[in-house]
């Protein structure tokens, strides 16, 4: 599983000018069962999304897709870690990390 920590490089107004684009992006990749959880970071320097098990390489071609990082808006702090313990809500995720 993946923690990716986006730190915004552009002023916010323009941030806010691609966030519908950056929240439909978003919606996307929870249809393809590809993220967790996902939000903005407090102070809103960035945001936080929190990943299914997959692939580095394939989290590093859906990032480059985002309409943040297309438009050089923002910068990803990517951090693996392997879960192991959960809430009880995602022990499925965990056990399927396990096998």
């Amino acid at each position: 599983m993946f923690v990716v920590l986006l730190n915004y490089t552009a002023p916010i107004e323009e941030i806010d000018y691609v966030l519908p684009d950056h929240v439909e992006w978003l919606a996307k990749q929870y249809e393809h069962g590809h993220f967790l959880a996902s939000g903005r970071r407090n102070p809103r320097i960035g945001g936080v999304i929190i990943t299914r098990p997959m692939l580095r390489g394939k989290l590093d071609a859906l990032l480059a897709t985002d309409p943040f990082s297309v438009q050089h808006l923002a910068k990803y702090e990517v951090i693996e870690f392997s879960p192991t313990k959960t809430a009880p809500e995602l022990r499925i995720i965990n056990e399927a990390l396990a096998s």
